[in-house]
Parts: C-alpha cells; structure tokens; sequence
C-alpha cells in the first residue's frame, strides 16, 4: 500500500495533477497594515484610518523608560503607557529585556498592536567606543568612519535599540561650547561628507537588516552658534550664513537617507528652532524632500515657554507641531494638549496625521511590525570582540594629532628612564569621552597600562599624578618634578575629565583646568625633554606652555583603544596621520577663529589684536608625520572653465623620508572678487592615500563649478559668477576662470 501511494503521488507529480490537487494558499486575511508584502505607504494609510485620536496622539509621545526593567513594568503603568510611540533607553538595566518587555505590551496589549520604537544615544560606540566625533573627523576618512558607525548600529540593534540619536553635524566655530566635541569640525563641507557616511554606516543597506538603526541628524539648526559658547542660548545667524555654514551638513545627510531629524534647543534668530517653520516645514520638507520624522530635543517643546515664544503649555505644543514637530521627546505636551487643541481647531486633524504617518513610515521602514523582539545573540550585552576593539584602535590611532615635533618622537631607543607624570596618565575613564553610553572604564586600558605592555623590561617608567585634573583634590607637583628630574624624557598627559566636555559643559576659557599649567611648567623647568599628550574634548589654550614642550599629541577622548594608540604612536609603531578639523586658537580671547573665515578690510596689524598675532597655534589641517611629503606645483587641464564644464587639477605628493606616511591633500578655493564676500579659504574636496617611503601619489580634484564654486544667496538659492577662481592644494596654489 505504501508504494503504491509513492507511485501514485509521483505519477500525479509528473503530469501536473499534484499541482490541481493541492489546496490553493489561503489569502492573507489579516489588516493590509498587518501584510509585509504590501507597500509601506499603503499599510501606513490602512493602518492610519484604524487609528483613534488618542491612539494618534500616543504614537507622537516619547518618554524615557528611566529605571524601567522586566520586573517593575507594573510601577510604571501611568508613565510608559504602552501605546505610545517610542521610549528613551539608557542606564543599567538589561537593555534587551526591558525592550523586550515594553515591546511586548505595545503589541499583546493594546488594540493595534503598534510596536514601539527605542532610542539612546548612540553617540561613538555602545559597549565599545570609538573616539568622540571631532576626533573622528581628524582621521580624514570617511570610510572608516562608516566603518565605526556599522559597527556601533549592529550591536546597539542586537539590544533592542533601532534608533540612534546621531549624527551631530551641528557647525561651530566656538570651542568653548563643550558641544563641539560631538562635531565633525568647523568645515561645513567635510562635516557633510562625515554626516552622509555616518548615515550610510548606521542604515545600512537596508533600514529593516538586522545590524541597521535609523540614523537622527542633530540638532536642526544653528545650535553650534548659541551666544559665548553657551548651551541653550539664543543663536543669531544670518540667512545667508545659514545657508552657507548651517544647512549644508544637514543636506548631505538629508540626501544620504536620514530617516531623522532632531529639533534644536536653541532660539535662532527669534524663532526657536523647535517652532521654526522655515526650517522644520518649507525647508527641510518641502526643498529637501524630507519624508522622515522630525523629533524635539529633550524638553525642547516645553522650553518654548521660558524662551518667551509661547505662553503656555498647549500653545507651546501648538506651535512645535504645526511647525512640524513630529514627536515631542520628553516633556508629554502633546498628550496632555493635543485632544483640546484639535477640539478647538487651533490644530487640525490632518496636521496630526501627517506627523503620525511620519512616526509610522519609520517604523514600517524598520520592519518593527515584522519583528518586534530582539533575539539573543553574540552581540547581547557581551564584551566587546577582538575585531571591534581592533577597529576602535584603528580609529583612535589614525584621530591622533601630531601638533608638534622638536625630535623627540618617536621615542628614542636609548631612553632608560621615561617619567610619565600628570593625572591623565593613568586614568581610564576620561579617555571614552562624553556620551560613551555602556562604555567601561575598567575595560579600558590607560595610557601608562598600554605603554608598560610596550617597552622592553629593562626601561624604567615611572608614574606620577602630580595633580588633579580640575583642581579639587589633592597635589603633589613636588614628587612630579622629583620624578621628571631623575628620568630621561617625561610624557606629560593632561587634559580634561569626560564630563569637562560635551552637553552642559560650556567654558569661559581653553585653558588647562585645575593647577596643569603649573605642573606642566614645573616639569619643563626640570631641564628633561618633555612630549605633552593632551586627553581632550575641545581644542586646548597652550600659550603658555607650548614652546616648553618637545613635542605635543592631541589624542583628543579616543575611547576604548586610546591608550593603545597613544603608546604606538609614542613608540614609533604607528605613523601619526591625523590632521586638524578644526582651528587650535592661541588663547581664548582669539575666538571665533577659523579657516573659513571673510578677510579683513584691513590687512596686517590694523584692526588687529595689539597683544597676539591674529593667526592660529595650529591651522585646521595641521598635523605632522614621522615622514615628509613634497607637493609639485599644480597641474590644469585648463584654464577656464564654463559653468556646466568641469576642469581636473591634479598634484603629485612625494614622500620624502625613510617610512610610509598618510597624507591628506585638502583642496581649497577662494573667489576673490564676488557679489556676496567669500572666506579666505573654503574646503571644498580632501582626499588620503598611503604613500610609500620614497613614492610618490597623484592626487586629483575634478572641479564642477555648479557643484563646487557656486554659493548660497540669502534665500539659498546657489550664485555662480564668472571671474578669477584661487585653488589651493597643500601649499600650492594656481588660478583659473569661470567664463560666463
């Protein structure tokens, strides 16, 4: 009987009665919202018209999930309301388990099962952190940066996180505003190109892959300018400016796919960029095409109040969503005020839908509807891996600034006696930086720990604090100097703690906190060579120690391999590349001081400062090598150029020394003469390559001018005039035209 069904079943097979006979699949019967294989758009819509209102309104709300964790869900009933839309992740508790948990309320619990959306932020790392992002944007390459980005998205989604708070591309010129460690530098060029391939490295190829988060470009706009370096403040930026240095890294990410925008806190230019419809609504939606959500800042909806732009609650939450607010982070105004608000058509429905199909398109985008949990995996909560820890190192090491050289590095073979003094020398924790977010001291290793590894056993090296970092605890500068002077060379590590920069770390001066200057002083007066290591989330005032010192690191908060990458640097191992993204002033009374910056109707010392140069301690893409490198005059392929023509300048760098260096050749311009003044110097392309000792490399910009030499008018709109063009590469310089 069994083989005869076996013959009947494999006769059926063959003349195609198997397929007649088997029932067709049943149609899926669930709601469109509910079927994978529809559009986006559509189960947006279905879903949408299922919705009621205070369905919707929950889906704009965002809290934080605070000390919430799988077994304290019920204490929290009230304030983690299942169905709103998304929840702010961070702190201690199993991160997975929690997301796991309220996810599981939002999709068993409620009517339409909408899944919740998590954020954190994701600034430079989860468990393991990769430099902060000023020191990433001196590396000068931006593939390794998405590197880092991929590697950060695929282990924060393995905890349940699909969504970061980052990029900052925030332009700021200011380095007292402890902010400026989260951006790319002062070029709004380069912070574009480090935006775009932050996005890309976040996203992904696709949003719904499992090692992919939304990526949230921040803070929209004009934060970087607040008043004096001051967090918070009112910022007055010109529209043209705006457009100039403001909006452009914010365009480049908006093109890149950015599935998110964060509201600034500041008040630009009277209209608070939360309320700020210009930006929010005809900008960013309707010029850029923007389809993804807009989210405030922490608070920054309720802080309309206290920045004089609303009377109250409700008129505070009516102004950020009809400027185009899509989810209020924080403060719960739009659930506790919508409702009125529509009753009494001081908002309308259709405002609330647009911003709710916003939230839900990213969702779907995500494919939270498919696959709500998170699974266990290698990624959950584990140690961070060889390949990640190596990657980190790698982005460490090539931030790394060289600033100064008098000879001593790398350091000589013959040194015996290394004194390594300052209270950053073995200090763990200000190595990872502000937002190092599940990132562990003890995990990472200090500089003294890394630099013991490395020497021969034979060679000395002794530690010695010598000070506090801010000055509040106790001193022993004569120990320190008694260590200096018994040794052959000193390493000196000072700098700043973690928190000395980042959000709410504003300050009034550049200058080493505490009494660091005066040990930094004390050492140089032992009469040894001194290599000064500056642990920093800023540039650092060193007007009155940097001729003092031999040779002068900025390894800036370099995360969990910095340690490695100052100690291979020290040792020569490793070939110092970075170059600076932003300008290191002289002192802080030089600030605003950058690159870009208009030139003066006055040349020389009129009108400028009596007491102090007016130029830089180091220019943006400064930084020295172990090596040389020698430009050769510029190369055109003409000498004018049309406006839809394109013209190649190449120059050939030559590595001059006995060692192979990377080099960054930047390419500027400068419009001389122009119907809206142009800056001294614009980056417009850079380009690194790995040269050989003895080789050379042939670097080369394809100059389009719509693309390249056109500027903004005060309504954005792009100016391209004909006349005399200055290009720029290294320390070479030609001219060229743009006809008409």
């Amino acid at each position: 009987m069994r083989n005869r069904t076996f013959i009947l079943i494999a006769a059926l097979t063959a003349t195609g009665a198997m397929r007649a006979a088997t029932p067709a699949a049943s149609p899926d019967m669930s709601p469109p919202y509910r079927q994978a294989g529809l559009p986006i758009e559509q189960r947006v819509a279905d879903l949408l018209a299922r919705m009621t209102a205070e369905e919707k309104f929950d889906q704009l709300t965002q809290v934080s999930a605070g000390d919430a964790n799988p077994h304290n869900l019920a204490e929290h009933a009230e304030e983690l309301r299942p169905t709103y839309g998304s929840f702010i992740i961070g702190g201690p508790q199993a991160i997975r388990e929690t997301c796991n948990a309220l996810q599981r309320r939002a999709v068993t619990g409620t009517r339409l099962g909408i899944p919740a959306l998590f954020g954190a932020d994701v600034i430079h790392g989860y468990r393991t952190i990769t430099p902060i992002p000023l020191a990433q944007s001196c590396c000068w390459d931006p593939a390794l940066v998405q590197r880092g980005c991929a590697m950060t998205a695929a282990v924060t989604r393995a905890q349940g996180i699909a969504w970061t708070f980052a990029p900052m591309v925030d332009h700021c010129v200011d380095p007292r505003w402890g902010r400026i460690a989260e951006t790319f530098g002062e070029s709004p060029y380069a912070s574009g190109v480090y935006a775009a391939a932050s996005v890309r490295g976040f996203q992904g190829e696709r949003l719904d892959g499992p090692g992919s988060i939304a990526a949230c470009l921040k803070h929209y706009v004009g934060y970087g300018a607040s008043e004096g370096g001051r967090d918070y403040s009112y910022s007055e930026v010109s529209p043209q400016t705006l457009w100039e240095m403001h909006l452009p890294a914010f365009a480049a990410g908006v093109k890149a796919g950015a599935r998110s925008v964060m509201s600034a806190f500041n008040d630009l230019n009277g209209v608070p960029a939360s309320a700020n419809r210009l930006t929010l609504t005809e900008i960013l939606r309707e010029r850029w095409g923007f389809s993804g959500l807009v989210v405030s800042d922490w608070n920054a909806v309720l802080q309309l109040i206290r920045q004089g732009f609303a009377a109250d609650e409700a008129e505070a939450a009516r102004k950020a969503i009809n400027a185009g607010v899509d989810l209020d982070m924080a403060d719960g105004l739009y659930r506790r005020h919508l409702a009125s608000l529509v009753a009494d058509g001081r908002v309308t429905m259709a405002t609330v839908d647009e911003a709710v199909r916003r939230v839900l398109r990213v969702k779907f985008e995500l494919g939270l509807f498919e696959h709500p949990y998170t699974e266990a995996s290698a990624l959950d909560g584990a140690a961070p891996t060889g390949d990640q820890l190596d990657l980190a190192e790698e982005l460490a090491a090539r931030s790394l600034v060289l600033l100064k050289n008098d000879g001593a590095l790398p350091l000589a073979a013959g040194a015996r006696r290394i004194a390594l003094v300052g209270p950053l020398a073995d200090n763990h924790e200000a190595l990872l930086g502000s937002w190092a977010q599940q990132g562990r001291p003890d995990e990472t290793p200090s500089i003294r720990e890394e630099l013991r590894r490395r020497l021969p056993a034979d060679v000395s090296l002794w530690t010695a604090a010598g000070c506090t970092v801010d000055g509040k605890g106790p001193d022993d500068l004569p120990a320190a100097v008694a260590l200096a002077r018994d040794s052959d060379l000193v390493i000196l590590c000072l700098g700043e703690e973690r928190w000395m920069s980042g959000e709410n770390a504003s300050r009034t001066t550049l200058r080493l906190a505490g009494r660091q200057e005066e040990l930094a002083l004390a050492i140089a007066a032992a009469g040894r060579p001194v290599v000064l290591v500056l642990v920093s989330g800023r540039p650092i005032e060193l007007a009155a120690i940097e001729p003092k010192m031999a040779a002068i690191i900025s390894a800036w908060q370099g995360g969990s391999r910095a340690g490695a990458a100052v100690a291979d640097t020290l040792l020569g191992r490793r070939n110092p590349s970075g170059r600076l993204s932003v300008t290191w002033p002289r002192t802080t009374g030089q600030i605003p001081l950058y690159h870009n910056m208009r030139p003066r109707a006055r040349p020389g010392p009129e009108g400028a400062y009596q007491d102090l140069p007016t130029t830089p301690l180091y220019e943006s893409g400064h930084g020295l090598s172990y090596t040389g490198f020698a430009y050769s005059p510029l190369r055109l392929e003409q000498s004018a150029v049309g406006p839809d023509g394109t013209l190649a300048a190449e120059v050939t760098v030559t590595n001059t020394g006995a060692r192979e260096g990377r080099e960054t050749v930047f390419w500027s311009i400068r419009d001389p003469a122009a119907s809206i003044t142009r800056p001294l110097r614009e980056l417009k392309y850079f380009e690194q390559a790995a040269i050989p000792a003895g080789g050379s490399r042939v670097f080369r910009f394809v100059i389009a001018p719509r693309r390249d030499l056109a500027f903004p008018d005060a309504d954005g709109r792009p100016v391209l005039e004909s006349g005399e063009i200055q290009l720029f590469a290294g320390p070479q310089q030609a001219s060229f035209r743009v006809t008409p």
